[in-house]
């Protein structure tokens, strides 16, 4: 019977498609003009016939997965890992257990450092000179990413990988944001198969509007405890559980970016009580401690000096009791959120361990940029206040001090603390100096990389990211990519560095 009806079939498709020709066997030529080129055989009749399949892309077997966690706004010693004093089990494991760069940077600001990192381009190639909300129409401006600089997912997506976008997509211009698009610069358009997060500079972690590939949703709703980065990490576990269950030899690339720790600082209320006191030594000691830290751990050179602390941040004894409680109250609420995001992630770690991928996966962890001095000199409630260019008036904050960092607060920290997150470095966020655009990475793939624990010093920046994802996957640039002749990446594979 199968036989038969594939008979039937085969009887259809000459009849219809080479109707000249039914009587004799087809050329390659009327074939192919029906709609694809043909490689089997199409004879007089279906015992003489060779049926044929078309083939899909699919990755030389043993190629690595790959993930990029890029946190939010993060100083280089913030992660225990770099002489933090918040706990970050999960990322120091697997900076033990990987290697750990102390001279990469980024470009101080969020949509141009995640447009880079994709691309693979300088920021200003791809019109990313400035964040895309404050786009101009001026070249290198105009928050426009070119077809001619796809990102190195649409590469991978060729070449047979599934890819996953989770979290913040911050580089899209604001007016493409809806649900007609276009989505040529969208984590779909730019070779993503699946989306789940935000389009947005920032979101709030208790009521998060985000988007499943094209569709709005808030998916807080009906959900008590919700936190965006638990949201994340389900998510990704779903996406990695059933991307093995289906397909285990089939790699994947996961882009995974969460609020962490840009403004709001907002972390579950046991996390914030467990850093209770733990800063009341205020900003300036908080400097000291992380820079012997660091020197000790080896993560920057003998003899690093610690900067002078930046002029307009005043002196930790200088301030009244009352603004060094409220000032430590904030710094406790963003330890908070890092030490919950570094669980989170540990989630993600553990599910690649359980399913046997962890091995294999050349993982990535660093921010977008340096820690962010916006909150100014008193912090902020609600970073209302900080995008409309004004300082949050103290007394204003103190009556969110018992709330700070839950649902009723959208809360910004003390530069003095985004100083000290930045440790050894001055300035912060959006200034182009050490404190803005010197950055931790951690690289781990144990199958790719014998060396364990070890500090890498070679210069490299964030545009080298995908070049390496490229080299150590085996995936060829494509120079013409559906269509566009690709303009070459300005960065340079890291793989280089790894023994």
């Amino acid at each position: 019977m199968k036989k038969l009806f594939k008979l039937s079939l085969f009887l259809v498709f000459v009849a219809v498609a080479c109707p000249t020709t039914a009587s004799t066997e087809a050329t390659p030529e009327e074939i192919e003009k029906y709609g694809q080129a043909f490689k089997g055989k199409i004879a007089k009749s279906y015992d003489e016939s060779e049926e044929w399949w078309p083939s899909t892309s699919k990755p030389p077997e043993g190629t690595p997965n790959v993930i990029i966690f890029l946190l939010d706004d993060t100083g280089f010693g913030h992660l225990g890992s770099f002489g933090g004093l918040i706990e970050t089990p999960n990322i120091d494991a697997l900076a033990d257990n990987g290697l750990r760069y102390n001279n990469f940077h980024t470009t101080a600001l969020c949509s141009p450092s995640r447009a880079t990192i994709m691309a693979g381009r300088n920021h200003h190639r791809i019109g990313l000179g400035s964040h895309s909300l404050t786009a101009m129409g001026f070249p290198g401006y105009n928050a426009f990413p070119p077809e001619s600089a796809k990102s190195v997912a649409k590469h991978l997506q060729k070449a047979g990988f599934v890819n996953y976008a989770i979290g913040k997509w911050d580089h899209t211009p604001l007016y493409e944001v809806s649900e007609i698009g276009p989505f040529d610069r969208w984590p779909s358009g730019e070779g993503f198969d699946h989306f789940y997060g935000y389009m947005a500079a920032d979101a709030d972690n208790y009521r998060s509007l985000l988007w499943r590939d094209h569709y709005p949703m808030e998916d807080w709703e009906d959900k008590p405890g919700y936190h965006y980065s638990e949201a994340m990490a389900d998510e990704a576990i779903r996406n990695i559980t059933s991307h093995v269950s289906v397909s285990p030899d089939r790699p994947f690339m996961m882009f995974w970016a969460p609020v962490a720790m840009h403004s709001p600082h907002q972390a579950p209320p046991e996390y914030i009580e467990k850093y209770k006191g733990k800063f009341d030594m205020g900003w300036d000691k908080a400097r000291e401690t992380i820079h012997q830290k660091q020197l000790e751990s080896g993560v920057i050179p003998a003899g690093t000096l610690l900067t002078q602390r930046t002029k307009d941040i005043p002196a930790w004894d200088s301030l009244k009791s009352e603004e060094q409680k409220l000032y430590a109250r904030q710094m406790e609420v963003f330890a908070a959120m890092l030490d919950h995001v570094d669980a989170q992630i540990g989630r993600v770690i553990d599910v690649l361990e359980r399913t046997g991928q962890l091995d294999n996966t050349l993982i990535f962890v660093t921010a977008d940029n340096g820690s962010s001095g916006e909150g100014g000199l008193t912090g902020s409630f609600n970073e209302t206040y900080v995008l409309n260019g004004l300082q949050t008036p103290f007394d204003a904050n103190m009556e969110h001090y018992d709330g700070w960092g839950g649902p009723d607060t959208y809360p910004h920290f003390h530069a003095g603390w985004a100083l000290a997150g930045n440790t050894p470095f001055q300035y912060f966020k959006q200034i182009v100096h050490r404190g803005g655009i010197q950055d931790a990475l951690v690289v781990h793939w144990p199958k790719g990389i014998k060396a364990k624990g070890e500090v890498r010093q070679q210069y490299h920046h964030i545009n080298d990211i995908a070049p390496t994802i490229l080299d150590v996957t085996g995936t060829e640039f494509l120079e013409v990519l559906d269509g566009e002749e690709q303009m070459d990446m300005d960065g340079v594979s890291m793989a280089y560095s790894f023994d």
